[in-house]
């Protein structure tokens, strides 16, 4: 049974604790919040503008996600237990399919983006020290649209591990998806890799061959 010592020295030790925090956290969902709107604002001024080419918006888009997004653990939330099954050959050949297939879908989005706005609204704690950045997209004429963040502090920088559009988990969407590839090719991952390749082939040959 604790002293009564004992006890108010665990209790500053509480306090002393939840003081120190309190600065840290406020500290990191500020850092948080400034890091999305950064994203947001590179992509609408450097990706988003108008007069040049499909293959340089892909280029810019492609440095803007690689910076910004942690991939490797994005791949293994998509793949879950295959991330497991599969060789290293094969994480990292989906590891550069699944960045090819954002790339050129997103290229295309932003091409016809015009005068879009993110407004942040807030910034949540999640477990495992994540956090949730809820935002909007504001549009012209057309209601917003609700855009949460998943990121994740890697050091000295934020990553993005997850976006929900409408509440729609990209990286559960795409687990769904290429599980489902899976689960028909047998359960190899061969098979989902070789979707993705003509997936790629198809959106790079569109993409690129689209109007500027």
């Amino acid at each position: 049974m604790l002293s009564r010592r004992s006890l108010i020295g665990l209790v500053a030790a509480v306090v002393s604790t939840f003081a120190v925090s309190l600065p840290a956290r406020a500290e990191m969902e500020t850092e948080a919040r400034a890091f999305i709107q950064k994203l947001a604002d590179t992509a609408m001024n450097n990706v988003a503008v108008k007069g040049i080419s499909n293959e340089d918006r892909a280029n810019r888009f492609r440095t803007l996600f690689v910076d910004t997004f942690d991939l490797p653990e994005i791949g293994k939330l998509v793949l879950a237990r295959h991330w497991r099954v599969a060789t290293p050959e094969q994480q990292q050949e989906f590891l550069r399919l699944f960045e090819d297939i954002q790339v050129y879908t997103w290229t295309r989005r932003f091409k016809d983006y015009s005068g879009e706005t993110l407004e942040i609204l807030g910034v949540q704690p999640e477990s495992g020290g994540d956090f949730l950045v809820d935002s909007r997209m504001l549009r012209e004429k057309l209601e917003p649209i609700a855009v949460s963040w998943r990121v994740r502090r890697e050091g000295d920088v934020f990553k993005v591990l997850d976006i929900k559009v409408e509440g729609a988990s990209m990286a559960l969407t795409h687990r769904s998806e290429y599980g489902s590839v899976i689960q028909s090719a047998g359960g190899r991952v061969d098979g989902l890799l070789q979707a993705l390749r003509k997936k790629v082939a198809q959106l790079r040959a569109e993409t690129l061959a689209a109007a500027n």
